[in-house]
């Protein structure tokens, strides 16, 4: 990654490589160099304060890191990871909202090491997929993929099987005992996966299924895998680009397993099509709409490769990001009986008794207060710290120009728990986001799936699988906390994981 230090430009040409409207604040900013933030001894580098033993910070803990730089040296920071190779951190909402409101195709320099993996098997896959790739290819398989899984009719449509499948979850929950519910809600969430990517159960919850070497365990162990070793090979010296290193290497072993199970759950697919002449035949599921595997293949705009990245990209996003966001909605919950109650109240509303269908028509307008609830979890327990681009052209935040190609990431976490956005920023407080109580709160701070072209594509279905989960859950037992008193953090692998187990006891409510 290039990284251009400029001196500040004349006004003249400001003016001249700027539009007008923000013309008149450009003359004004002040240079790149200046920006306050942590450089490294003799220049070299902050790295090493990353590192274990020496360092005072860790991967597993950016939001600490991202907190103490915030208190240091103001709304922006350059930090030099190693010479050459700056990133610029931004804390204040207006900076975040100029950065993602960006008109270009948005650029990412994430998943590194996964573009590496996938480029190297051209036999398998057309491009490093959706995830790594930029530019006019990632908008080729973004404009193509997102047409049947953003689309809100389209994802309402997989709601009766969902509401099925979350009724075995559970049936197979442990009951009047503790359990850490992580593991369980990994299960449930790679099984509605499969789902609604092939159209296939994985019976996850079976005996067979629990054991460790079954597929389903496999699955969950290579989504992991391959989630916690992102940012040990994004950042740093990326020496697993000439050697296999450690990191390289289990990511390596987690993709491929996941890679084999997209490939032969795909191939069973396209043989059924082959086999049926297409013909619809009745599904033991009794589906209300095909796979969305299914609507790709018939997509004259995708090939096999295509497809078969977007499965394997569906298998490694689907299934730890909503399984640790429900786990925080879990534990929150669980811990407030008032808002516990609230939502049991507005359970029984849209569900009448424990049997009845959850419908459409209350996920869309019936149930504020839950949705309220899950939009506190995304402020205090966001998806990640924030979100990561390559500028594509010189930008102005908090009055510094910041040159293209410059890797800037959003600090949404933190900014989230500030006084100055939200009032007593660190109590779970779902009443702040209630059409009735609502005060001025900034858009740009609360961005769990991102924002804009490069936001997440199965977000509606994400938030639909965990608030059909909320509902039946409430709506069956009451949840009480079982673990210490201490506040849960989170481990900042890539995607933010629960610090410690999310111990509850379910106890069945009465009919």
């Amino acid at each position: 990654m290039r990284c251009c230090l400029l001196r500040s430009p004349p006004i003249c040409q400001v003016k001249r490589r700027f539009s007008t409207n923000s013309s008149s604040k450009l003359q004004f900013s002040k240079s790149y160099e200046s920006i306050p933030g942590p450089r490294g001894p003799f220049g070299l580098g902050n790295l090493y304060k990353y590192l274990p033993i020496v360092g005072s910070y860790t991967w597993l803990e950016l939001h600490k890191a991202g907190h103490d730089k915030y208190r240091e040296y103001g709304p922006i920071v350059k930090e030099t990871m190693v010479p050459g190779q700056d990133i610029v951190w931004l804390y204040d909402p207006q900076d975040i909202a100029t950065l993602l409101n960006c008109k270009d195709y948005p650029l990412r320099r994430s998943h590194l090491a996964l573009a590496k993996y996938r480029t190297d098997r051209p036999h398998i896959y057309r491009s490093a997929g959706l995830l790594p790739t930029n530019g006019a290819e990632w908008w080729r398989l973004r404009s193509e993929l997102q047409k049947e899984i953003s689309v809100p009719k389209n994802v309402r449509s997989f709601l009766l099987e969902i509401d099925e499948v979350t009724k075995e979850f559970l049936d197979y929950l442990p009951k009047s005992e503790t359990v850490d519910v992580l593991p369980k809600l990994a299960r449930l969430n790679l099984e509605l996966t499969c789902l609604v990517t092939f159209g296939e159960r994985l019976n996850s919850f079976s005996p067979e299924e629990q054991a460790e070497n079954s597929r389903s365990s496999k699955l969950m162990w290579a989504a992991e895998t391959t989630n916690s070793n992102i940012l040990p090979t994004d950042q740093g010296l990326g020496l697993w680009r000439h050697y296999e290193t450690g990191p390289y290497k289990k990511l390596r072993k987690a993709q491929e397993y996941m890679e084999s199970v997209a490939v032969d759950l795909v191939s069973q697919k396209l043989a059924f099509f082959k086999d049926t002449s297409d013909e619809v035949t009745e599904s033991p599921c009794s589906l209300s709409r095909t796979s969305l595997v299914e609507q790709y293949l018939k997509n004259p705009n995708l090939d096999l490769n295509d497809v078969v990245g977007m499965a394997a990209d569906l298998l490694l996003a689907g299934v730890d990001t909503t399984s640790y966001t429900t786990a925080f909605a879990l534990y929150h919950i669980s811990r407030h009986p008032e808002v516990q109650r609230r939502l049991h109240e507005e359970s029984c509303k849209v569900l009448p008794s424990k049997c009845s269908p959850l419908l459409a028509e209350s996920l869309n307008s019936g149930i504020p207060f839950t949705r309220a609830c899950l939009k506190e979890v995304f402020r205090l327990n966001p998806i990640s710290v924030g979100v990561g681009r390559i500028l594509t052209k010189d930008m102005v935040f908090s009055g510094y120009l910041v040159p293209k190609d410059t890797v800037v990431v959003t600090q949404n976490m933190v900014a989230c728990r500030l006084e100055q956005n939200f009032e007593k920023p660190l109590i779970f407080n779902p009443d702040r986001w209630l059409r009735e109580t609502k005060g001025s709160i900034n858009p740009y701070l609360v961005l769990p799936f991102g924002h804009g072209m490069r936001s997440c594509i199965a977000r509606r279905l994400a938030e639909q699988n965990i608030l059909t989960l909320l509902l039946r859950l409430i709506r069956n037992f009451e949840i009480e906390w079982k673990g210490d008193d201490e506040p849960m953090d989170v481990i900042t692998l890539l995607i933010n994981k629960p610090s410690k187990p999310v111990t509850i006891e379910l106890r069945e409510r009465p009919q």
